[in-house]
């Protein structure tokens, strides 16, 4: 019976080959079965003459084979070159690690911080106070309120929104001008070199209307040492004035101490002046820096309504100390005239950055089609910040209280003009007078 013998199939040899049965005794041989032993002799089948007598190998055999070999293995006869051991399979070899698994693992980056500047080094954004209900909230489409914008918005069930008219969206510009953030007290001063022409009426309307729109304090203060009427305009109530505060001036250490000598008119404080002329006569510069300083203590706008004329001893107080200057004139040649004399006294007198700030307000209660109103515009646009004029209105022509509702729209909006050109010079600083 044959037997099959096992070569390692590295070796690339034929994993198995026949070997015929070796008999006891064979007398001859033909040549064909030696030619045929020959080939089986030989690795690569050539059977080249004069090869050495090849040596047993061992023969190692599978659990497999073991019960199809007898008990006899012979080896075949293999030249000694080619002749391979017989091994028992082996488990393949792990593979070669690739060149990352040599390597060590990479450290693992660490976290970097953000890069934080000295705190000397920030630039500051604003105060706190900007951080308000109309910068930060994000508001629905504006509804309009007047025209046939609103006509179109009604009819439409709201589906239809034209938005804001130009002149709606200019008061909603000049509305939050007003309420820019103040960082100090300021000090508004209202002039004029002639009586009659409405500097009564300008402070007034502009308290009223910075204390509206504002969520802070502001108080109307009437300077005027000829017993002025501020008072009678906003609340009627001039019983304590100017003159009670300064006598008691030394007990005031809270609010509610300066309160008991104010008058209120909306959300607007007044102080009085003295209505007896003998009396207002000693309201000097140093009393009026006195009521100043307590009144920038608790209020952080001060609007100061001042007497006519500019020599008066609390009129050097009042440039002092006032950050803007409005300077009250009117559409006609007296009312003009006056008012732009009132700029030369103060260049004159060393205000010259005062009257490049100051804005001037023109009145057209009282006026002619034969005053060009616009040469006069222009000629006081040239010298000043800004000119505002104001139009006619019954209701400020009375000459009694001023409720903000009952004027007219051109009105309100000519004096909101002036609360934002006013409101433009928060946070600067007063004026320097040149000697």
């Amino acid at each position: 019976m044959p037997k099959r013998a096992f070569v390692s199939s590295e070796t690339g040899t034929p994993p198995e080959a026949e070997v015929p049965e070796a008999p006891e005794a064979v007398p001859e041989t033909s040549p064909e079965v030696e030619e045929a032993a020959s080939e089986a002799s030989t690795p690569d089948g050539t059977g080249a003459a004069g090869a050495e007598a090849p040596a047993e190998a061992p023969v190692v055999e599978e659990a497999s084979v073991v019960e199809e070999a007898t008990a006899e293995p012979v080896a075949a006869p293999v030249p000694e070159a080619a002749a391979v051991p017989l091994t028992k399979a082996q488990p393949a070899p792990p593979s070669e690690p690739s060149l990352p698994s040599l390597l060590p693992p990479a450290p693992r980056p660490e976290p970097r911080l953000p890069t934080l500047a000295p705190p000397e080094q920030y630039e500051s954004t604003g105060p706190s106070s900007e951080l308000t209900d109309y910068t930060i909230v994000r508001r629905r489409p504006d509804v309009p309120g007047e025209g046939w914008r609103r006509v179109v918005y009604k009819l439409s069930g709201g589906t239809i929104n034209p938005g804001l008219s130009p002149a709606e969206k200019r008061r909603k510009d000049q509305v939050q001008r007003a309420r820019r953030p103040l960082p100090s007290p300021h000090h508004v001063a209202v002039l004029s070199l002639k009586g009659g022409v409405g500097k009564t009426t300008v402070s007034a309307v502009m308290g009223l209307l910075l204390a509206e729109y504002r969520g802070d304090r502001v108080v109307a203060l009437d300077a005027n040492p000829d017993a002025g009427t501020l008072a009678d305009r906003l609340t009627g109530e001039s019983e304590v004035t100017v003159r009670n505060l300064i006598e008691n001036i030394g007990g005031i250490g809270a609010l509610p101490d300066v309160a008991r000598y104010t008058s209120l008119a909306g959300r607007l404080q007044v102080v009085a002046s003295e209505q007896d002329p003998a009396m207002s006569e000693a309201f000097t510069r140093a009393e009026y820096e006195q009521v100043c300083t307590v009144l920038r203590r608790f209020y952080n706008i001060v609007i100061t309504d001042s007497g006519t004329g500019l020599v008066h001893s609390a009129m050097d107080g009042t440039l002092a100390l006032a950050h803007s200057i409005v300077v009250v004139g009117s559409l006609t040649v007296d009312g003009a005239s006056r008012a732009s004399k009132t700029l030369d006294w103060l260049v004159a007198h060393g205000f010259r950055e005062a009257v490049a700030r100051a804005v001037v307000v023109l009145s057209r209660d009282r006026t002619s089609k034969e005053i060009d109103a616009n040469r006069l515009k222009a000629h006081f646009a040239e010298r000043c910040r800004a000119v505002v004029e104001i139009p006619p209105d019954e209701h400020l022509a009375t000459g009694g209280r001023i409720a903000l509702s009952s004027l007219r729209t051109p009105t309100t909006d000519a004096f909101l003009e002036l609360v934002a050109l006013v409101a433009d010079e928060f946070g600067s600083e007063p004026p320097a007078r040149l000697v």
